[in-house]
C-alpha cells in the first residue's frame, strides 16, 4: 500500500543539505550530479542514501560501499558526502530518510520502464507526494546541470508556499529567471484561488529580487489537461526545470496523476521540481 506521509520533521527554507537516494544506475548518477551543482552553489552538503535490500544485506558490503564511495567522488566533487546504508524497504527508507535536514531531494527516475522500475519509474509519483521535502526528478540523460528559465505553471493549490521556497532556492542556485506559466482556455474562468496563487508568485520573485516574467499562451491543444503543452513551452522557451506540485489541487483532481505522471517522464527530459 502507499505509505504514510512523512511525519515528524516540519520543512523549512532554511535547511541547506541535499538528500540524494541512489541505486547505482545512470539515473541516480545523473540526480546526484544535479545535486552536487546546487549543493556547491549554495555552499552546504549532500546526504547519499543507498536503502539496503534483502540480496544486498546478505553479503559483504564493501564493494558496494566502495561503488557509493566512487560514485560521490565522480559526480559530487568538491562537495561534502555523507553516505548513509539503511536496511528495509526502499521507499519506505527514502521516506524517512527525508525527514531529517534536508532543503532537497535529488532523485533519478528511469522512466515507466527500466531498472528497478517500481521505485524509480512506476513509483516516482508516489515517492515525491509522501517524502518531507520538495523533490527534483532528473532522468538519466536530463542535460547536465543548470537553468537559465524555470517554468512555473501557475497551481491551484492552497497553500503553495513550500515549491515557492524549492523555485527560489534553485532560481539562486542557477541564477534563472522564472516564467510564471498559464493555459488561457477560450470561455474558461480561472478559480480565485488560481488567481491568488499566480499574484502570490509574481510577488514573492519581486520581493526577493529574482528575475521573473509572466507568460500566458492560448490553449492550443486539444487535451484535458495542461501537460503537453506545459512540456511542449518549456522545450521551445528553453526551460531547464518544470515546477509543480506534487499532489492534486482539487481542481484537477481527477486528471491530476496521469498528467503530473507525464510531465515527470517527459520526453524532453527537462528535471521536474516537485513541491510538497
Amino acid at each position: 500500500g502507499t505509505p504514510a506521509p512523512a511525519v515528524g520533521l516540519t520543512w523549512r527554507p532554511t535547511m541547506k543539505d541535499i538528500l540524494c537516494p541512489t541505486d547505482l544506475t545512470p539515473a541516480s548518477e545523473n540526480a546526484l550530479r544535479w545535486g552536487g551543482a546546487i549543493a556547491k552553489a549554495i555552499g552546504q552538503s549532500i546526504t547519499l542514501l543507498h536503502v539496503l535490500e534483502k540480496d544486498e544485506r546478505r553479503g559483504d558490503l564493501t564493494e558496494l560501499k566502495a561503488r557509493v564511495a566512487s560514485e560521490a567522488e565522480r559526480f559530487a566533487s568538491g562537495v561534502e558526502v555523507r553516505k548513509e546504508f539503511p536496511t528495509g524497504d526502499p521507499l519506505k527508507g527514502i521516506i524517512h530518510g527525508s525527514e531529517r535536514d534536508h532543503a532537497l531531494m535529488v532523485a533519478g527516475t528511469h522512466g515507466p520502464k527500466g531498472l528497478r522500475q517500481s521505485l524509480f519509474g512506476a513509483d516516482m509519483l508516489r515517492l515525491v507526494r509522501h517524502v518531507a521535502v520538495p523533490s527534483l526528478v532528473v532522468q538519466a540523460d536530463s542535460p547536465a546541470p543548470g537553468a537559465e528559465r524555470i517554468l512555473l505553471p501557475v497551481a491551484g493549490h492552497a497553500d503553495i508556499s513550500h515549491l515557492l521556497d524549492a523555485t527560489c532556492l534553485l532560481a539562486r542556485a542557477f541564477n534563472s529567471e522564472v516564467q510564471v506559466f498559464q493555459v488561457i482556455r477560450p470561455g474558461e474562468t480561472p478559480s480565485e484561488q488560481l488567481m491568488r496563487n499566480k499574484q502570490a508568485m509574481i510577488r514573492r520573485f519581486r520581493d526577493e529580487k529574482i528575475p521573473h516574467r509572466e507568460v500566458d499562451v492560448p490553449s492550443t491543444v486539444f487535451s484535458i489537461g495542461f501537460a503537453e503543452q506545459t512540456i511542449r513551452y518549456a522545450q521551445e522557451s528553453g526551460a531547464g526545470i518544470i515546477a509543480i506540485m506534487a499532489k492534486a489541487s482539487d481542481e484537477y483532481r481527477w486528471i491530476a496523476d496521469a498528467e503530473k505522471e507525464r510531465l515527470l517522464m517527459n520526453n524532453a527530459r527537462i528535471p521536474v521540481l516537485c513541491g510538497i
